[in-house]
């Protein structure tokens, strides 16, 4: 049977891409198709590496053009990824794709550990990730990527002094804690905390970025006001435990995204110690700090709960180690943290979709 490029992409105008209701051609996601005979290759290029879909995806492609063309060619997909954007304006970190800030409201409920198990996630998957801790009282980044003792080169970049952020499992990192000694307190009052993370922000090389995560503070003080007028946030992951009084401060967390000039998105929530199960009891769950809190949350607020995220100890082991849990692989972590990861960038493809199609 003869057929033409103009054929395969029919046949590929109707498969669609589901978060985004549109075909893949009309997306641009087909790119470089080559005929040889009975052999046809061609690209998909996804919105994200970390795309839950991919293999959906890829069998509704292989499905029409058996169905629609000819059952028995022989086609080649390459599976690959642009990651999207919507910043207009590229005067802060100019490299950066899309920047998400992880929020708590209240200290303790594993913020710090949502975020790095997230960064280093994203990265498996294959995105180029940054990851600033913000936390300027008391940062645990160094600690949870086993740096404690690193500190930032300099580099010149035309005629103006820059950090080089510290990279580890593929992330670039950057901490007050690399600047100061491990057990040093920062007593600074809060146009000091402002002064550091604009230079975090405006004076370092992140070059260029899929996602740059911020690992906020709890509360919703100095540092988060400003982050929200100096970086063009993406939107805003809201972590919590199953309790009242952490779920309390996680909608005032939520409540301070809204309530700006320049409303953040919120991507979703992330319910952390959900519930333990015993390893000598896999299939029991015990729900030590209460159930449904994060479910409850995201259902009033009408955004996705991104995750339940069980009490571990290899968790709690690979913070105090130095190596995220994440890193286990084929883990019951792994997993968890990965369905995260890809909802997360699920969410923005979708936003920037829609921002995309606003602005034309």
């Amino acid at each position: 049977m003869n057929f033409t490029k103009e054929d395969i992409l029919k046949a590929l105008s109707t498969v669609e891409e589901p978060d985004l209701k549109k075909d893949l051609v009309y997306l641009k996601m087909i790119k470089d198709i080559e005929i040889s005979g009975n052999e046809v290759r061609f690209k998909v290029v996804l919105t994200t590496p970390a795309c839950p879909l991919k293999e959906k995806i890829e069998k509704d492609c292989l499905d029409a053009i058996h169905n629609l063309i000819d059952k028995d060619l022989l086609v080649k997909i390459e599976m690959t990824s642009n990651v999207t954007s919507n910043r207009t304006d590229k005067l802060t970190l100019p490299g950066v794709k899309n920047i998400i800030a992880v929020a708590s409201g209240k200290g303790g409920v594993g913020k710090s550990t949502v975020s790095s198990n997230l960064a280093v996630a994203l990265a498996l998957k294959g995105a180029k990730v940054g990851l600033l801790d913000a936390d300027i009282y008391g940062p645990s980044i160094p600690i949870m990527f086993g740096e404690t003792e690193s500190q930032p080169q300099m580099r010149e970049v035309d005629g103006k002094a820059l950090m080089i952020p510290i990279e580890k499992f593929g992330i670039k990192l950057l901490s007050i804690g690399f600047l100061i000694k491990p057990e040093q307190a920062v007593v600074w009052r809060g146009p000091m905390v402002s002064s550091a993370l604009r230079q975090f922000i405006n004076d370092t090389d992140w070059g260029e970025l899929d996602y740059l995560i911020i690992d906020l503070p709890p509360g919703t003080g100095d540092i988060h006001l400003t982050m929200l007028q100096v970086v063009p946030l993406t939107g805003v992951v809201i972590v919590t435990t199953p309790q009242a009084i952490a779920l309390a401060d996680a909608y005032k967390a939520a409540s301070m995204f809204s309530m700006t000039p320049v409303k953040v998105p919120i991507l979703g929530i992330v319910e952390n110690m959900a519930y333990f199960t015993p390893a000598e009891l896999p299939h029991n769950k015990y729900y030590i700090f209460g159930s449904g809190g994060g479910h409850g949350m995201s259902e009033k607020l009408q955004v996705p709960l991104l995750g339940e995220i069980p009490l571990y100890m290899n968790i709690r082991e690979g913070g105090d180690y130095g190596q995220p849990a994440v890193l286990e692989e084929n883990g019951e972590v792994q997993k968890a943290f990965f369905i995260i990861a890809e909802k997360v960038a699920q969410q923005i493809a979708v936003l920037n979709a829609q921002n995309i199609a606003v602005s034309n």
